[in-house]
């Protein structure tokens, strides 16, 4: 299933009950009084957290969301029954925006669930209208429209821990040893087309597809899926020692984080030197030598040495687990 993390989509609330003119009917009594029971009031519309990433694809052929409108009301006072109310499942970390409004709503815990729209309140009955200078009322009156509105919807993932790097630079890779996740790897450019979740005993991994220089301003595939860096506690920049000029690939990505969100650049970050099988020990020791001089935390893995891998999975754990 394709992963969806953009939905524009029309949410209306129900309609209320009309109100209704009803006779109370007594022995010996044809019309005893005014009986028309007031409407139901029309479903409201909430959205609710749930903690699966996967979700808005349901809704990929979905444009409009439409609550349940309030059932009249009916003979003998009774009112009518209210419209069930609409709960629109997304997932965890979603913003949902009003377009008409402007107003943003942001869901960041399992099973929250924040009230987007009202439904319309159910008109009211003849019995409402029943005073001692209007014994017989034959009024009633409609039920009211519900709120509607245009809603942009757009997932920003909330992860532990989250791999940025340039294309093929081995974050992919990464991801599926130290979580057994199922990330797509190639040995071309851009083989990530969307973000992959993994769970490395309980923390949560999220694999951002590869970033190129002027991502910020649109260019590549990565620049859609910056903002999913925002709400992760740790950044782990992959840099693949096969890059002639290690700090060089290392401020590229820094400075599309910075042009971005300026906070991103202060959130803790991990270097982590990737494909260390390729190159000698002493290339290695250049490399850390010309990070160390922007950041000190460097770690380096070859994803083909179980024991390197084990050692980097302890690392971040103790990492992750002190922030």
């Amino acid at each position: 299933m394709a992963f969806i993390d953009e939905l524009k989509v029309h949410i209306k609330a129900g309609v209320g009950g009309n109100g209704v003119v009803r006779w109370r009917h007594l022995k010996g009594k044809e019309y005893s009084g005014a009986a028309g029971g007031d409407g139901g009031k029309g479903s409201n519309a909430y959205v609710k957290a749930l903690r699966d990433v996967s979700i808005l694809a349901r809704y990929k052929n979905i444009k409009n969301f439409e609550g349940e409108n309030g059932e009249d009301g009916m003979k003998d006072s009774k009112h009518g029954k209210s419209g069930k109310d609409l709960i629109i499942e997304l997932p965890i970390g979603s913003v949902i925006t009003n377009l008409s409004t402007g107003r943003k709503v942001h869901l960041l815990k399992e099973g929250e669930t924040i009230l987007l729209l009202k439904g319309g309140n159910g008109g009211y009955g003849n019995e409402h209208f029943k005073a001692s200078t209007n014994v017989t009322p034959k009024q009633s009156t409609k039920g009211k429209q519900g709120e509607e509105a245009d809603f942009l919807i757009e997932l920003e993932l909330i992860a532990d821990a989250g791999f940025v790097g340039l294309p093929n630079a081995g974050k992919s890779s990464l991801l599926n040893e130290l979580t057994k996740a199922k990330s797509k790897v190639g040995s071309y450019a851009f083989t990530t087309l969307e973000p992959y979740l993994g769970d490395m005993e309980g923390f949560i991994l999220a694999d951002i597809p590869g970033l190129i220089e002027g991502a910020s301003e649109g260019k590549g595939l990565g620049h859609k899926f910056l903002r999913h860096i925002k709400r992760t506690k740790t950044i782990l920049h992959c840099i693949s020692v096969e890059n002639e000029d290690i700090r060089h690939s290392y401020n590229t990505i820094r400075k599309e984080l910075e042009n971005y969100d300026a906070d991103l650049v202060n959130k803790k970050e991990i270097v982590i030197l990737t494909k260390t099988d390729l190159v000698d020990s002493k290339f290695i020791d250049k490399a850390i030598k010309e990070i160390s001089k922007e950041n000190p935390d460097i770690l380096s893995v070859t994803v083909y040495d179980n024991e390197s891998i084990k050692e980097l999975k302890d690392s971040l754990i103790k990492i992750i687990r002190s922030i």
